[in-house]
């Protein structure tokens, strides 16, 4: 099962390493990480997402918090959450599929951020299945460049 794990650290030299090495060290693939400072300048919010078993992921969550710069770990997969990927790819554009690309771009909705001769600059922000079905609306060679940040959520509960 995919999981979505958050964790706020203390934003220090070697965090990041020190709890991504806990993922590899038990064999388990990162899907995606995404960190960044909070409010709190002394503290970063990791968020990884990990397929696995979910008595697994429940030791690995329980060996993460018992850190030295870990502060606080939620597995939002188990929690009412909000969960949120950008993707900005960049999509070829020719005369004759202007007018279906436009079309698919509104039906996502879909941001242009930059328009070339030939190609738009896109952006979309969703769950990673919103993501998918985007890309996979366009034929392989219409996607010219694809750059994707990976899943960040919190909690909908105070």
């Amino acid at each position: 099962m995919r999981h979505i794990i958050s964790i706020q650290l203390e934003n220090e030299a070697g965090a990041l390493s020190r709890v991504a090495g806990l993922f590899s060290a038990r064999g388990f693939n990162i899907e995606s990480l995404t960190v960044a400072a909070t409010n709190d300048p002394t503290l970063s919010r990791m968020t990884i997402v990990s397929v696995g078993d979910d008595g697994i992921i429940e030791q690995i969550v329980k060996q993460v918090y018992k850190l030295v710069d870990v502060v606080k770990v939620t597995d939002l997969t188990a929690t009412e959450h909000i969960e949120r990927e950008l993707l900005l790819v960049k999509i070829s554009v020719a005369i004759d599929t202007q007018a279906k690309v436009d079309s698919q771009l509104d039906h996502f909705g879909a941001k242009i951020i930059d328009v070339a001769e030939d190609a738009y600059i896109v952006e979309l922000a969703g769950k990673s299945q919103k993501i998918n079905d985007f890309l996979n609306a366009f034929n392989a060679e219409q996607i010219i460049e694809v750059s994707r940040t990976g899943v960040t959520g919190v909690c909908q509960k105070i």
